[in-house]
């Protein structure tokens, strides 16, 4: 998904501004043994900023997790398996994690890339929502949505798990799930996407 005008136009030169990034978005459903792949296909695409849902990486996985060129920055899930959302971004950009407190911790990470040419800001979310999530943790996002989108440029990616939601005429059955539609509507975000993420990612 992403906010004003569909996703950022790319350009090939490595001098290029954050808008103009090039992005990549997989749920992995555990990275551990797909990281060589990954990175196959990050390089051969030259992409700015690699989303991942379900990394599954917890600190066993530090040694693995390093991509030449890219810095990384995760957030694994705590106190249970599976779960972890990371953002690879390219070294040469300027960009940082903006931090959401919240008694509820959806799983997400959000960083802000500093425009370079007197333009706005950009923010790049990734967000994974497990299906049995409840709807406090779902008010805290859509809280945090609010205000990354405030006075910025935005892209989102994740998984949210809202399979009833059609896109084309923008309606739900469950209520949580037109509780998301309200929120994306709220934000001027808009689907991009056009296929699942999970059937084919690194599987």
């Amino acid at each position: 998904m992403s906010v004003r005008g569909g996703l950022l136009p790319h350009t090939e030169n490595e001098g290029r501004s954050a808008g103009s990034l090039k992005c990549l978005y997989t749920n992995a459903q555990s990275l551990g043994n797909k990281q060589g792949e990954l990175e196959v296909l990050v390089m051969s695409r030259n992409y700015d900023v690699i989303g991942i849902t379900e990394t599954w990486w917890d600190n066993s996985h530090d040694w693995s997790t390093v991509m030449d060129g890219y810095e990384l920055f995760r957030k694994d899930r705590q106190g249970r398996k599976g779960g972890g959302v990371a953002l690879y971004v390219r070294e040469w950009y300027d960009c940082s994690e903006l931090w959401y407190e919240t008694a509820e911790k959806p799983e997400y990470l959000w960083i802000k890339f500093r425009s370079v040419s007197n333009k706005s800001d950009v923010v790049v979310g990734v967000y994974y929502r497990p299906p049995d999530q409840g709807d406090e943790v779902d008010e805290a996002f859509f809280r945090q949505l609010a205000e990354a989108t405030r006075s910025h440029a935005l892209v989102l990616m994740g998984d949210f798990n809202f399979p009833d939601i059609c896109w084309e005429s923008n309606t739900a059955v469950h209520r949580q799930s037109r509780k998301f539609l309200e929120s994306i509507g709220d934000n001027i975000l808009v689907q991009v996407l056009e296929e699942p993420t999970r059937e084919g990612s690194f599987s």
